[in-house]
């Protein structure tokens, strides 16, 4: 009979699904279900859980696979050069079934995954036919990143997650993770190894834990508030800002950091001047050698020299705290006293937020795409779909965590691909660059143009969405990698057959907002751009390299020969 536990998370599951995933399969949610918990202080959104799942034939009993480095997830186009010290790798391998109970041959298999995948010596290319192609390229990220980061020294910690709908663990299956451990340890001997088994209540308290809201920050000295306005100026310890930024494993709480315009500058030569003023005190206190840290929050109150700070958002001071927790995790801080200025601000409204993240950022040189989510721009597009039942998620997981469908949520990264594939006709581009397309200034200008029409977002988010979905369901089974390197092909080549123009404008693609492309130009544009990828060999490098581009333009611009003017 099942548990009552069972019954609930089974309820919980069904329920979830149909409010957030209603095109999925329960097996296929119950994957993302359980690695969104799992790694649910690691604040993920849901391209990025997707984009980890490698789960279907042979995926040597791994569904999902992470690795997160200092904190951050790596993906393809990661750039760790700029990573210089006190490295924190953290790698998750996820195995999420369905069934009631836990399986001697499912940890005999992580076992023997683990062997090849994690034998440096071993070449990936030679295990191509026992797993599947997005498992071999995880590994190979892990294997690249580390290898890069190895003369750093990091400190590897994996963990490794079974599980199922279950409620008892057998001593048999627990006994397994000696064995896993071994296999471990024989490729990674300083590695820190960690094996959890989750069942029905595991999984249901996790369920339940809902993110902090609310935090403490202990005051050095009674602050200066505001006249009119609820914010405070605060002298607080090194200490007490160490506490406030980290989690119970030590871990620094990423998601408080997502409104911070830059992400951590590594090796720049002012965090090395933060961790020098750090590492060797003076006369003078911390707070007078460094600008301090600006949070934002939904709501703050004073009781004596404490803040609780409602939905915190540092928004300016993620270098200064990096630093601080990398002092603290690497040094003797027992008689540590000096203090660190902060500044707690509750904005009346969105553009106050959105004017605050801006000029506290200025004060210095940051490219102006750094201030990307903060752009007019990016507010008029969200306003703006949002009747439409598309949700932009210019704040990360806002939608996400307002219980919106993934199917209808659009990132600010998948906005980006979408109009670089549609707009700009630079699918390979697209697909290279899935995380760092608007780094540069000069392409961020490209594809957030002001002479755009609106529309031409939704139309870029909505066709690629409606391909998305028709490679999902076709009849031919892809693998999810192949429809990774199709997608952004495929909505290029239909938005061009659908308006019969092998170069469109942004007013031609704009007008097509008003309705769904047609299912037989879907069909045809899929049917050409496949072949063209099989003829170069259907791999990651066919759909990152300009050959494949370069075929399906020839054959458009002979299908659709430009108009020539009239001469005068």
């Amino acid at each position: 009979m099942a548990s009552n536990d069972r019954i609930i998370l089974d309820q919980v599951l069904e329920q979830q699904r149909q409010a957030v995933a209603p095109g999925l399969d329960g097996a296929k949610y119950f994957e993302i279900f359980t690695a969104e918990q799992i790694l649910k202080d690691f604040d993920l959104s849901y391209d990025e859980i997707e984009s980890g799942v490698v789960a279907g034939g042979g995926d040597g009993g791994i569904d999902g696979l992470y690795v997160f480095i200092n904190g951050e997830l790596l993906q393809e186009d990661t750039d760790t050069s700029d990573i210089r010290k006190n490295v924190q790798i953290d790698v998750f391998l996820i195995q999420a079934k369905t069934g009631a109970g836990f399986s001697e041959s499912a940890m005999d298999r992580f076992a023997t995954a683990t062997d090849d995948l994690f034998d440096l010596s071993k070449a990936l290319a030679g295990l191509k036919t026992v797993y599947n192609e997005e498992l071999l390229e995880a590994a190979d990220r892990f294997r690249q990143a580390y290898q890069t980061l190895a003369s750093r020294f990091p400190r590897l910690t994996i963990n490794y997650i079974y599980a199922t709908k279950g409620d008892q663990l057998h001593p048999n299956v627990e006994r397994k993770a000696a064995k896993l451990e071994a296999v471990v340890k024989k490729h990674f001997s300083s590695a820190e190894f960690r094996c959890s088994f989750y069942g029905a209540p595991k999984l249901l308290d996790l369920a339940r834990r809902a993110p902090t809201t609310a935090y403490e920050l202990k005051l050095a000295e009674n602050p200066i508030s505001a006249t009119g306005a609820v914010a405070f100026v605060c002298l607080v310890s090194l200490k007490s800002l160490y506490a406030f930024i980290t989690d119970s494993a030590g871990q620094i709480i990423r998601h408080i950091f997502e409104a911070n315009v830059r992400d951590y500058q590594g090796k720049a030569q002012v965090n090395e001047q933060i961790q020098d003023t750090l590492q060797h005190p003076s006369t003078e206190d911390f707070w007078w050698l460094n600008n301090g840290v600006t949070i934002l929050a939904s709501r703050a109150t004073q009781s004596g020299k404490s803040l609780t700070v409602e939905n915190p958002e540092i928004v300016n001071g993620l270098q200064t705290s990096t630093e601080i927790h990398a002092y603290f995790k690497s040094s003797n801080t027992n008689k540590e006293t000096r203090n660190v200025l902060v500044r707690v601000i509750v904005p009346n409204a969105a553009e106050s937020r959105d004017r605050i993240i801006k000029a506290t950022n200025s004060q210095t040189a940051i490219p102006p795409a750094s201030l990307r989510a903060t752009d007019r721009i990016h507010r008029d597009i969200e306003q703006y779909l949002r009747p439409f039942g598309l949700y932009y998620d210019r704040r990360k997981n806002f939608y996400k965590n307002e219980g919106k469908p993934i199917g209808r949520i659009v990132s600010i990264p998948q906005m980006a691909q979408a109009v670089m594939a549609i707009v700009l006709q630079r699918p390979d581009t697209a697909r290279a660059r899935p995380s760092s397309l608007i780094k540069k200034d000069d392409e961020y200008q490209r594809l957030f143009s002001p002479t755009y029409p609106i529309e031409v977002y939704r139309a870029s988010a909505q066709i690629l969405k409606q391909v998305e979905s028709f490679l999902a369901a076709h009849a031919d089974k892809l693998s999810s990698a192949d429809r990774n390197n199709l997608r952004f092909y495929v909505a290029m080549a239909a938005c061009q057959d659908s308006l019969k123009k092998a170069e469109p404008t942004s007013a031609d693609i704009a007008a097509l907002a008003a309705a769904p492309l047609d299912a037989g130009v879907l069909e045809a544009s899929y049917q050409f751009v496949r072949a063209q990828y099989q003829s170069l060999g259907a791999t990651d490098q066919a759909a990152k390299g300009p050959t494949l581009l370069a075929a399906i333009r020839t054959a458009m611009a002979a299908k659709y020969p430009m108009i020539q003017k009239p001469q005068p």
